[in-house]
């Protein structure tokens, strides 16, 4: 078991004839040891934070992009639409089930109705 402790953490571990030598100077070593392990595991989750630190950032930056993307969009679909198309908005917030089919009217300006022409066929 001692050689276990000493392997993997480098730390001797006193078993019951090495007690003597445990007191004085192997406590002070002990707690360096410790304390060495403590740094350790302090730097790896420091590094670790960094890391998700940055995979935030670029996060935060698409997300910003987007949003500014979505803004100039949202602006250029009301500057082309119309007024009853704007005051139709309140009434889609409050009833979403519709508001797809009055995206699709709004999405697309309305087609001038013209009546179907008649093929020009002259009678001999």
């Amino acid at each position: 078991m001692n050689s276990l402790a000493t392997s993997v953490f480098s730390i001797a571990i006193p078993v019951d004839g090495d007690e003597d030598s445990a007191s004085g100077g192997g406590g002070v070593a002990i707690d360096n040891k410790i304390e060495q392990a403590m740094d350790l595991v302090k730097s790896h989750l420091m590094y670790a934070v960094r890391e998700e630190v940055e995979v935030l950032k670029e996060q935060i930056k698409e997300l910003v992009e987007r949003n500014s993307l979505l803004e100039r969009e949202n602006a250029l679909l009301k500057s082309l639409s119309n007024n009853d198309q704007l005051s139709q908005l309140p009434a889609q917030q409050a009833n979403p089930g519709s508001t797809s089919q009055q995206q699709a009217v709004i999405a697309q300006p309305p087609q001038p109705t013209q009546p179907p022409q008649q093929p020009n066929v002259s009678s001999a």
